[in-house]
């Protein structure tokens, strides 16, 4: 009597990756994950990025402090000159991971604190500070453009506290403003502020 054939399921398993990709993914350079996921992310269907950002947003929800940013800036320079902070570095890698993944509202909640952080601090006009407050202005343009994204992908379910985010936001930057004025500096949030003057939710 022949040997009872037990079929052999060649279907991936589900929820695990395999040990090869997995121990590539523990040992590569954070370039080469870039490259990897760029490619992979290129040459699939829209279908894939849509998956990707979905589990980028759900693990940076599993990951996401609530605790507002402090020590961004220090006054200790020569001249009373403020520079950045490590922890503005980490702030900000964060911010662009929040909003790179669709989290608009998040990023801009604390892009408030990083704005107001800012108050009462001085710097010159084409020093280091300079650029990095140019930056953030940029940063904030971006989260605005991820919010409208979040909201057009019926992904916010609060508009009252989407609102508030907003106006939290526009608060710090107007505060900012005033408090660049009083000493003669550069306004650095120019583009923040003409996207938040235009924006109506």
């Amino acid at each position: 009597m022949p040997a009872l054939e037990i079929p052999h399921d060649v279907r991936p398993a589900l929820g695990h990756v395999n040990l090869m990709v997995d121990t590539y993914i523990a040992n590569a350079g954070v370039d080469d994950l870039r490259a990897t996921l760029r490619s992979l992310l290129a040459t699939n269907p829209p279908s894939l990025a849509t998956d990707f950002t979905a589990k980028a947003r759900h693990h940076l929800r599993q990951s996401s402090s609530r605790h507002p940013p402090a020590n961004l800036f220090t006054n200790s320079c020569s001249e009373g000159r403020a520079a950045p902070t490590t922890e503005l570095d980490a702030t900000l890698a964060r911010v662009r991971s929040l909003y790179g993944a669709g989290m608009g509202f998040e990023s801009l909640s604390i892009l408030s604190s990083v704005v107001r952080a800012t108050i009462g601090t001085r710097w010159e006009e084409n020093d280091d500070m300079a650029q990095i407050l140019a930056a953030i202005d940029t940063d904030i343009s971006q989260a605005i453009q991820s919010s409208r994204e979040e909201i057009g992908g019926g992904r916010v379910s609060d508009l009252a506290a989407a609102r508030g985010t907003i106006e939290i936001l526009r608060s710090a930057v107007r505060e900012s403003f005033v408090d660049v004025e009083a000493w003669g500096g550069e306004f650095p949030f120019e583009r923040a502020s003409a996207s938040l003057e235009f924006w109506k939710l």
